[in-house]
């Protein structure tokens, strides 16, 4: 096979998404991928009847570049919604009790969730003066905009969970570019939601709430059967230098070293991965990627007869505040959710331990995790009994954290990239975590791939951020 157009080092989502779209412009592609399996962490595992996902569950979509490749690779019909509401219910954790987060900002303005006080806060906010600052963090943007009760109740939760973050160190631009950037424009987050509500009004894209059948794992089995794509499972990307005409990558397989030249290359790996291939070659680039944190997150499933559980889970899950004081940050009733993910008569339950919350639990054994788990969920939902099954997945690095001055860190990446025509850098710690930002960026950095390789200027820069999910009170305002 001759050597291809542009070579992704990385098989997880990001780099299967790129390669998919590359290959659809006309683009040969190869992906190297060190491990024996593609998806990265997305992976369905399958017994007795359950299916539990190691990492991302479902997907929230309302972008029509995800819309079209979905179509385009058959899983239209793969598709399994979320149910109506009631199913799609939202709990908080509150004094050890569970709390409904209404989904409509009247609602919320009416809920117990929040005091007097911290209701008519929100409803100031129109009243806010413009501010912030470059480095400003989620709680300094949140709490000057929408009150401490807003941030508490429900920015750091959100935070928290999904995105295993800490709210008082993330960063306000990388973690909510959107309401950053409705503030910035209409001075105020309400007004801002107002207007852009009545000019999109007949053309806003649909909000679609998804997994498939057969789990997450589907996508990327759909993804992994690309034509015009060359795979290598096991493959090791080793080093990398710049040539005349493009990069040539050097990798390790089980049986022999490779050396592939490509015009154009995507590194789609965690950022220790792509500093440890960058430092020979930018030493400030790779110091850039190595000073990104990521948080150490473990799932527990547990599986339980529906009988032994006294609440009705009529609902998606619920997040835990920080007020709480426990290790986790949320649990997921799959069983609810998705009712083919557990047999008959049976519950599935999702729970996330740690995160930047509580770091220490990287070091706890499965048995401590397990309890922690029972110890919350016991007499939150009055469970009599002890799990008929549990499943258990570590993800020592979990997710990148857009801790401290992200923004900056971002644009200094851009900054050197420049100096390195066809490099490409498209993992999570550039553009949202969910799986619909990953096949958005993607998206981005093939069609900038494509026109340099038809010899004409860039299209367009990168992708802005944008979180997978957002707190209603915060959803409803964008």
């Amino acid at each position: 096979m001759s050597d291809p157009d542009v070579i992704v080092v990385g098989g997880g989502i990001s780099g299967l998404s790129a390669a998919w779209w590359l290959a659809r412009s006309g683009r040969s592609v190869e992906v190297w991928e060190q491990d024996a399996r593609l998806g990265g962490k997305i992976a369905s595992r399958q017994a007795d009847g359950y299916l539990t996902e190691r990492a991302a569950s479902m997907m929230l979509n309302f972008r029509p570049e995800v819309s079209q490749l979905l179509a385009a690779i058959g899983l239209d019909d793969a598709r399994i919604p979320c149910p109506s509401a009631p199913q799609c219910q939202r709990y908080l954790v509150r004094n050890r009790g569970l709390v409904s987060v209404p989904m409509r900002l009247g609602a919320l303005v009416r809920s117990p969730l929040w005091s007097l006080r911290g209701k008519l806060r929100l409803l100031a906010e129109p009243l806010v003066p413009r501010g912030g600052h470059p480095d400003e963090t989620v709680s300094e943007f949140v709490v000057r905009r929408l009150g401490r009760e807003v941030l508490e109740t429900a920015m750091e939760p959100f935070v928290a969970g999904p995105l295993a973050s800490d709210p008082d160190q993330a960063s306000a631009h990388a973690v909510l570019p959107r309401l950053v950037a409705l503030e910035q424009r209409y001075g105020s987050l309400v007004i801002g939601a107002s207007v852009r509500r009545i000019l999109r009004r007949g053309t806003a894209p649909v909000r679609e709430l998804f997994s498939f059948d057969g789990g997450m794992a589907t996508l990327i089995r759909a993804l992994s059967a690309t034509s015009g794509v060359r795979f290598r499972a096991r493959c090791t990307a080793r080093h990398l230098e710049p040539t005349r005409s493009g990069w040539r990558l050097t990798g390790q397989m089980p049986e022999r070293e490779l050396t592939v030249r490509a015009r154009e290359l995507v590194l789609s790996v965690p950022a220790p991965a792509a500093a440890a291939l960058l430092h020979p070659l930018d030493s400030d680039l790779g110091r850039l990627l190595d000073g990104i944190e990521y948080g150490a997150l473990t799932v527990v499933h547990v599986a339980f007869d529906r009988s032994a559980i006294r609440h009705p889970l009529d609902g998606m899950g619920f997040l835990v505040p920080r007020s709480e004081g426990l290790p986790l940050t949320g649990c997921q009733w799959m069983s609810s959710t998705f009712p083919a993910r557990a047999p008959r008569g049976k519950a599935l339950l999702t729970c996330y331990v740690g995160g930047a919350r509580a770091p220490q639990t990287r070091d706890w054994t499965d048995s401590r995790s397990i309890d922690a788990v029972m110890a919350l969920l016991e007499p939150l939902l009055g469970i009599d009994a002890a799990p008929e099954q549990v499943w258990i997945d570590r993800h020592e690095s979990g997710l990148p954290l857009y801790h401290g001055a992200y923004f900056g860190r971002l644009h200094a990446m851009t900054k050197r990239l420049r100096n390195w025509s066809g490099l490409h850098l498209a993992a999570n710690y550039r553009g949202g975590v969910s799986v619909r930002d990953r096949i958005t960026c993607a998206h981005a950095t093939a069609r900038r791939i494509h026109t340099s390789l038809a010899g004409s200027r860039s299209a367009g820069s990168a992708t802005a951020f944008d979180s997978s999910t957002t707190p209603a009170v915060l959803r409803s305002l964008g």
